[in-house]
């Protein structure tokens, strides 16, 4: 059985052609070129040589010494402030948000001036001033008394030569730097995350609460189990967003000042040896670690919740398939 090469077909007569007259020839197709990405792809090629040339050979990195300090007992002090206090201001951000949220979605007039009025003022102070105020807040008093409020105006007037006061602590003993940074940040991150969480809030539709309260169910169950379940696929992505953005503003407590804070901490170094530069580069390598270990966490939660977010729909029988049906 012999075979022949394959030779390429005639192409099929056009039937709406005129007779006698050849077929039309195929077009040829002739890729565009793009000769500006070419030129801006040297261009970024060079100039990233010339960046890794820099690295290498300018010295004043001192990258020996860098490496020396950057792993230092107590830079790796800074490195556990920084984490612990971007954990817990981040935590009481989310809290204070989630309450703020639901205060500007209240019916009560008096909630949602209060919600409106924390979110304004906190979004609009930035928060390195946050910062220094709550720094230097003992100007304001020098001890915290804890008891009935205005007692010293209408108490005498009861009869009460005594103050209702049970209880006093010294403020430089309740606010130290640390707590300061603490009350800062928090505050600054709850008003952020008071315009997330009511973003989340809004997302889900009027028809599952209204279903959830047909069924007996009141606000706060129909909060916890239905509502804020569903506002998680919108509140989760800025969240880790937020979480990212007040790791890296934890360098922003120096201004207190927090001692024990990462940035500080390479700063004195630096000051104390006279050699400033590679601390600065110092706190970019430590703060892009951690940041990229968040971002990566960040992905994976993302994903997951994406996925079981997926499967919930098509139990429920609104998934794509489902729809298409």
């Amino acid at each position: 059985m012999s075979t022949t090469p394959d030779t390429p077909r005639p192409a099929a007569p056009d039937p709406g052609a005129p007779a006698g007259q050849s077929p039309p020839e195929p077009v040829k197709a002739i890729p565009v070129r793009h000769p500006g990405r070419w030129v801006a792809a040297a261009v970024l090629l060079v100039l990233c040589a010339m960046f890794v040339h820099m690295l290498i050979t300018n010295t004043a990195f001192d990258w020996p010494y860098l490496f020396e300090q950057m792993f230092s007992s107590q830079v790796l002090v800074g490195v556990r402030t920084t984490v612990v206090l971007a954990a817990v201001s981040m935590a009481i951000g989310v809290a204070i948000g989630i309450v703020v949220a639901i205060m500007r979605l209240s019916d009560n007039p008096i909630l949602v001036t209060v919600a409106w009025v924390y979110t304004w003022f906190f979004r609009a102070v930035p928060r390195i001033v946050l910062c220094v105020l709550f720094g230097n807040v003992a100007i304001l008093y020098q001890t915290i008394e804890f008891g009935l409020p205005f007692d010293n105006y209408w108490l005498p007037l009861l009869g009460f030569a005594d103050g209702a006061r049970f209880y006093s602590v010294p403020m430089e003993t309740l606010l130290s730097p640390f707590v300061a940074a603490v009350i800062a940040l928090s505050l600054s991150q709850g008003a952020y995350m008071a315009e997330i969480v009511r973003a989340g809030l809004l997302s889900v539709d009027k028809g599952q609460t209204e279903a959830a309260q047909a069924l007996g169910m009141n606000q706060g169950l129909v909060l916890r189990r239905i509502t804020l379940p569903q506002a998680l696929r919108v509140i989760i992505p800025p969240t880790g967003n937020e979480a990212t953005a007040i790791m890296k503003d934890t360098s922003l407590v120096s201004a207190i000042p927090l001692t024990t804070e990462l940035f500080f901490q390479l700063q004195q170094i630096g000051a104390r040896t006279f050699n400033l530069f590679p601390m600065l580069v110092a706190a970019c390598l430590w703060y892009l670690a951690i940041t990229s270990l968040m971002m990566a966490g960040q992905y994976y939660l993302e994903r997951g919740f994406s996925r079981s977010s997926r499967s919930t729909a098509s139990v429920r029988g609104v998934g794509p398939r489902a729809q298409s049906e």
